[in-house]
């Protein structure tokens, strides 16, 4: 009986060993057959697609950047953005336009791993826009959120302005400022700490460099410029076509 009962048994386990083995022969000559049916075609371009979208509509709104406008391969502009002739927003800046409106004025210049946003609206009544306007200069690693910077101001980098806070003309913020909720900086003063506090007035001489500063960086980001390109191959074709013609620039 349990001689019978154990044959049994070893010939159950014989089939369906014997039917798994047929499975996967089955189902490796099909992924062979794939193989040998589906493959790339021999024109098919090989993009690199490692790249962000540096340009990201939101519903009706489509960022706008100026024909001359420097805007870096790694920026996000996201939303009602505008970039203006002779800005430039540099490498690994976002401005998210997802609430409400960004400016960047003419040749004005937002540096390196800057992030801008704007609010629905303000706490203090003022406009939630963030607007920065002509020959401004924010340093590196600032966070801009619904503010106004006025023409020909200087924010220090790792400077912080919160939701309605006005910078007037000819004015400069120190390096790690932050300026709180409806603060004033008013014209032609210099301010640093946190929370942002007077330090002194800034004499003519400062205030005349102060667009001098943005002019410079307008000029630098040409040679930028110059070398921009929009997909991150294509310098691959080109070194492809210099090779092919023997040059070695």
């Amino acid at each position: 009986m349990a001689t019978s009962i154990a044959a049994r048994f070893s010939r159950k386990a014989a089939a369906s060993a014997f039917s798994g083995c047929r499975y996967v022969t089955a189902s490796s000559s099909f992924s062979a057959e794939a193989a040998k049916t589906i493959s790339p075609s021999s024109d098919r371009v090989k993009w690199d697609y490692r790249g962000q979208r540096k340009i990201v509509p939101l519903g009706q709104w489509v960022p706008k950047v100026a024909v001359d406008a420097y805007v870096a391969p790694n920026v996000v502009l996201a939303g009602q953005v505008t970039v203006n002739d002779g800005a430039s927003v540099w490498n690994g800046c976002v401005l998210r336009g997802d609430l409400n409106k960004i400016t960047v004025g003419f040749c004005s210049n937002v540096q390196e791993r800057c992030v801008i946003h704007a609010a629905w609206s303000s706490p203090t009544g003022l406009p939630a826009e963030t607007s920065i306007e002509r020959f401004v200069t924010v340093g590196a690693y600032s966070l801009l959120r619904s503010c106004t910077i006025e023409p020909e101001c200087i924010i220090g980098q790792h400077s912080i302005l919160m939701e309605g806070s006005l910078v007037e003309t000819h004015s400069i913020l120190e390096a790690g400022s932050v300026v709180p909720p409806g603060r004033r900086i008013p014209t032609g003063e210099l301010w640093a700490g946190n929370p942002a506090r007077f330090v002194r007035a800034l004499t003519h001489e400062e205030t005349l460099e102060i667009p001098k500063v943005a002019v410079a960086i307008n000029d630098l980001s040409k040679e930028h410029f110059s070398e921009f390109l929009p997909y991150s191959t294509v310098y691959l074709e080109v070194e492809k076509l210099k090779k092919s013609l023997g040059i070695t620039i």
